[in-house]
């Protein structure tokens, strides 16, 4: 175990001085890549010099008792070693987890897509409440979000909304949402109180920076047109409104948020050059079989992933059988829990396959 933190103490010996170097730090996004893998190196580090104080200790308790010329010191010296040899798999197992690869898309802001499914205008009320969820998850965690387009419902919430997240490790961690959201509740529109089922999709795309997707702007056709919707009177009168064709794809992007026709285009490219970055990694996930056979982050958006039950105050995400009576809070954006427990699979599966590197 200590050969493999050595590796990870030259890397980070490297980094420690990169970080410092002028040409590093005037070129912010080499600079900010650079950070990030130092505050991760740091980490292991960290648990590192833990480590090495506990087995030192281990090996001088084992000294002691096999000299034996002290009884106090004795005594004393198999308490410590029965407290090191306590604290040194579970310190073995964190770091194992910490030493396995990370996918460095984890670290990127991304683009999150909520629609309304099957459930008419029911549908399109769960899909306002899972954006809301997300909205309020995001402002516990310190994060941004950022509202691109919208199409709202006719009886409240939205048929769809999209929206971006900014802040530390985002789609790292909303990754886990992507998929089919099912509500079973008694609908705002249901007159005789009978339980119905509804369903939400929720598409999480990371952020695509411009090195990572080449945008032939000749292959992409910009309509601007007049805003719909609430606004005022600014927003609903000026071309400010942005719908982008891709022609190659076919694939049409719309913005509407800002009032300035600018900030609307830079948004609606965003998304689009997320959009087509999301159909080059599902090509990726398709060829790696370790990935496909993936319990929690499969990429397949027709999969079922998560029924949130009214009646009975339960919501169950399906691909871990996790089963938790606190619907409310959960729905007022308290997801870490499952979060937690989807990474934890994932960590797991994503052990057994480097086992080979420990």
């Amino acid at each position: 175990m200590l050969d493999k933190l050595n590796i990870v103490k030259q890397r980070f010996d490297e980094i420690t001085d990169l970080i410092i170097q002028p040409d590093i730090i005037s070129d912010q996004k080499r600079y900010v890549k650079i950070n990030k893998e130092y505050k991760d190196l740091k980490a292991i580090m960290d648990i590192r010099d833990t480590y090495i104080q506990l087995t030192n200790n281990l090996t001088e308790a084992q000294e002691i008792i096999a000299d034996g010329s002290d009884d106090e010191m004795v005594e004393m010296a198999k308490i410590e070693l029965d407290e090191a040899k306590q604290a040194l798999p579970e310190m073995e197992e964190k770091i194992r987890h910490m030493l396995v690869p990370k996918d460095p898309e984890d670290a990127k802001n991304c683009v999150v897509e909520v629609r309304a499914g099957t459930g008419g205008d029911e549908a399109s009320i769960f899909a306002g409440d899972l954006f809301r969820m997300y909205e309020k998850y995001c402002s516990s965690k310190g994060w941004s979000t950022s509202v691109v387009d919208i199409s709202e419902g006719t009886s409240g919430g939205f048929k769809e909304i999209i929206f971006e997240v900014n802040g530390e490790d985002v789609y790292g961690t909303l990754k886990f949402e992507a998929g089919v959201h099912r509500v079973q509740r008694v609908p705002q529109t249901e007159t005789q109180g009978r339980v119905h089922t509804s369903a939400a999709t929720v598409m999480v795309l990371p952020e695509a920076e411009e090195f990572d997707v080449e945008l032939d702007m000749t292959e992409v056709r910009i309509e601007r047109t007049t805003s719909t919707g609430p606004g005022g009177q600014s927003v609903n009168t000026t071309y400010s409104a942005i719908k982008l064709h891709h022609e190659p794809t076919g694939m049409i992007v719309s913005c509407q948020d800002q009032k300035s026709s600018h900030k609307n285009l830079e948004k609606a490219l965003k998304v689009l050059r997320s959009r087509l970055y999301e159909i080059e990694l599902a090509k990726k996930m398709e060829a790696d079989s370790a990935k496909r056979k993936s319990m929690v982050s499969s990429g397949d958006r027709s999969a079922k992933i998560r029924t949130y039950n009214y009646p009975q105050g339960r919501v169950t995400d399906h691909r871990i059988g996790l089963t938790l009576y606190d619907l409310q809070n959960i729905i007022n954006g308290d997801i870490q829990k499952i979060i937690d427990e989807l990474m934890l699979v994932e960590n797991t599966e994503k052990l057994k396959e480097n086992n080979d590197v420990f």
